[in-house]
């Protein structure tokens, strides 16, 4: 299963496929009691899938853009809450943004649901378990497969912060192990920093994500009632500016 480890400001949570708060220098993976941060649950030990980007360029060490350039892709998120739009830092993380993209393309996103949301630190969705009420008790612990094992993205720890309003990958205990979970930050967290792989940041909708993070609650690490999460309807990749 995967839970994604969230280094916490207050501690280190390992629930679904988040990351958690880390608590000022702590790397210890017990449980946090509130802010944590994004967790995947443990991966089953199967040999991992070949992912979109095998060999891509080093990440950059130019400071990440601030805004896209016009033609690039980024990411239209449509909720039942709003709309967040994404840019991607393909420079910082290329196999990450390779991966987000592609499964955006194929509509794996469609009908996800943010199952983990901690006020002051995070939101965490991409769950494909989490398109199906009836298993709210593993949501957090899906990610994407091919022939029936998880297709995982290696590391790509680098230099962009985990501050206010950017993407990060979600993952367990295993550097390596980010597969379809991802979490927008909607305040600022240095513990994440080169231990999560961010790799792009919100352009607009901002106030959505912090809209869906009052739907988490706070003294259950970020645990959304089903009945509350709220739904991905769709993210599709276009092109900038974004009419």
């Amino acid at each position: 299963m995967k839970s994604l480890i969230l280094l916490s400001l207050f501690g280190l949570a390992v629930v679904g496929c988040a990351p958690t708060e880390m608590a000022e220098t702590s790397s210890s993976t017990s449980e946090a009691s509130s802010k944590t941060e994004p967790t995947k649950t443990e991966p089953a030990k199967t040999e991992p899938a070949k992912t979109e980007a095998e060999n891509p360029a080093e990440p950059s060490s130019a400071p990440a853009p601030d805004k896209p350039r016009d033609g690039e892709e980024v990411a239209v998120v449509e909720t039942t809450k709003g709309k967040i739009v994404l840019m991607f830092f393909p420079t910082k993380a290329p196999k990450h943004v390779a991966q987000f993209k592609k499964l955006a393309k194929t509509n794996f996103y469609d009908g996800v649901r943010f199952h983990r949301c901690i006020p002051g630190f995070m939101i965490q969705g991409g769950d494909p378990n989490s398109k199906d009420l009836s298993k709210s008790g593993v949501w957090g612990s899906g990610g994407y497969t091919e022939n029936g094992k998880e297709v995982n993205v290696p590391a790509e720890f680098n230099d962009v912060k985990h501050v206010r309003g950017v993407l990060s990958a979600a993952r367990s205990q295993d550097p390596n192990s980010a597969s379809s979970q991802f979490f927008i930050m909607v305040a600022d967290n240095t513990g994440l920093d080169g231990q999560y792989s961010a790799f792009g940041k919100v352009v607009s909708g901002q106030e959505v994500a912090d809209a869906i993070v009052k739907t988490g609650d706070p003294n259950n690490n970020g645990a959304v009632e089903p009945k509350n999460a709220i739904m991905v309807k769709s993210i599709k990749i276009v092109t900038w500016p974004v009419k």
